[in-house]
Formats: structure tokens, C-alpha cells, sequence
């Protein structure tokens, strides 16, 4: 979530640190938020924000509600597309030594408002795999992808995503309470990878990691059939995702 920023880092300009922290707090709340909720998250006196957001407003970056709350604008839409396919450029190299050693097909998504979207994708190169379209949005709480994002996140922000959402029970074996969800990603945060066991579709076990030092919340992953993606297949495919993850985030930052 956003810090409070009162203050300008060295070199940069504090009035555009404080639109991206503003927009980035109206995300974080669900996609609207109140001039009391912008001033009491980021510590900025309520003028200041109105003028901020009076210009954004005007340049189609952020909307004002007929309640006065604002949201994101639709101008921000084509940059998320623009920036996803410009990261699934970065990641698609990755992927495909990911297939190349692991033989399973590979993913990468990022998190978007409460959703995990697909950004990049290497299938298999088995006749039986599994494939999702890049661009495909999907819940965080029954992906591997999406539980190793929200292993990132406290609880707390956690309970606020499936409040908004709710739980989709696609297959018997999806979480279908906050409980079960967050003692998932209690163990997940221990052994620092998550597992898609049969969560989004029966028959398809996936394993995932999220990726370091990326600018925003993403993972990268392989899934295939249970016949082959086994136990003795994840021992021998976390060190691999984690090697690539770190490349991955420390190329993003770069």
C-alpha cells in the first residue's frame, strides 16, 4: 500500500510523488475513496489534494463520483495494458527457460485492484497442458499465483480484498472461508512459495512464487497435470522459480 510522503525525495518532484501516492491510495481502497479517506492516508491537508485531484480529474486520470468521492479515471486503462504487455516482454525470456528445464508451461501475472491478470505466458510443449490466455483476469485467493501475492500482504489487507470479492469456489477444493485462506498463507509465507492444488481446476496443481523488488505485486509460476506435476516435480521446481523471480525483479528495477 502507499506510505504517507510529505515530504520530496531527493531529486524528484513532490507534486507528482503526491498525485501517483493519492492514485495509488484510491486503488488500494477498492477504486474510490473519500477526500477525508485521501487526507488521513497520506497526511496531505485536504486543499492540496483537491487541487491535485481537480488537475487529474480534468486529464481523465481519476473521476469524481456523484458522491464526491473520487475513483481511478478511465485514461489510466490503456497505460495498465501498456505497462502488462511491455512486463510480459520482460518476463517471456524467463518463462521460456522455465519450460525449457521444467517442461510444464509458465506464467506470470501481477496483481490488479483485487484481481491477478495474466501478463505472460510459455505453454508446454506436452500435448496435455495447461494454457491461459494472457490478459485472463482471475481471483487472488484460488491461484497459486494470486495466494503467493497475497502472501505478500498483512492479513489485514487480506480480510479488506475478500470483503470486497467475496470467495469463488470454483472446484471442491477451493478456499471457501478467510480461515482456511489465511493459514494457507501463513504456510506459505514459511516455506516461501505457494501451491494451486487442484484450487482453479481439477486435475492441475501449480506451484508459484512472487517476484522481489517488482514495482508492483507479481508472481511467476508453472502448472500442469497432477500425473506429472507431483511433489518430487515441486522440489525440483521452487529453486528454479525462485532463481528466476529474483531476475526477474532485480531486471524490473534495473
Amino acid at each position: 500500500m502507499a506510505q504517507p510522503t510529505t515530504e520530496a525525495r531527493s531529486g524528484t518532484v513532490q507534486s507528482v510523488e503526491r498525485v501517483f501516492e493519492l492514485l495509488e491510495i484510491i486503488a488500494d481502497a477498492g477504486g474510490e475513496a473519500s477526500l477525508s479517506d485521501l487526507a488521513a492516508a497520506s497526511e496531505l491537508p485536504m486543499p492540496t489534494i483537491h487541487r491535485l485531484l481537480r488537475t487529474c480529474v480534468l486529464l481523465g486520470y481519476a473521476r469524481q463520483l456523484p458522491s464526491r468521492r473520487y475513483a481511478l479515471g478511465a485514461r489510466l486503462i490503456p497505460l495498465g495494458e501498456r505497462a502488462g504487455r511491455q512486463l510480459g516482454r520482460v518476463a517471456q525470456p524467463k518463462l521460456v527457460e522455465l519450460v525449457r528445464e521444467l517442461g510444464e508451461t509458465a506464467n506470470m501475472a501481477l496483481m490488479d485492484g483485487d484481481q491477478i491478470v495474466y501478463v505472460a505466458q510459455q505453454p508446454s510443449p506436452h500435448a496435455m497442458r495447461m494454457f491461459t490466455e494472457v490478459g485472463r483476469r482471475a481471483n487472488l485467493h484460488d491461484t497459486g499465483v494470486g495466494k503467493a501475492i497475497l502472501a505478500t500482504l498483512s492479513d489485514d489487507e487480506v480480510r479488506r480484498i475478500v470483503s470486497r470479492t467475496g470467495m469463488a469456489t470454483p472446484t471442491p477444493k477451493s478456499h471457501a472461508s478467510i480461515e482456511s485462506l489465511l493459514a494457507d498463507l501463513s504456510e506459505i509465507r514459511r516455506r516461501g512459495y505457494s501451491i494451486d492444488d487442484e484450487e482453479q481446476e481439477l486435475g492441475v496443481r501449480c506451484y508459484a512464487v512472487s517476484i522481489p523488488k517488482a514495482p508492483a505485486p507479481m508472481a511467476v509460476s508453472v502448472s500442469g497435470p497432477l500425473s506429472r506435476v507431483d511433489e518430487a516435480f515441486g522440489d525440483r521446481a521452487v529453486p528454479v522459480l525462485r532463481a528466476i523471480a529474483d531476475r526477474v525483479g532485480s531486471e524490473l528495477v534495473s
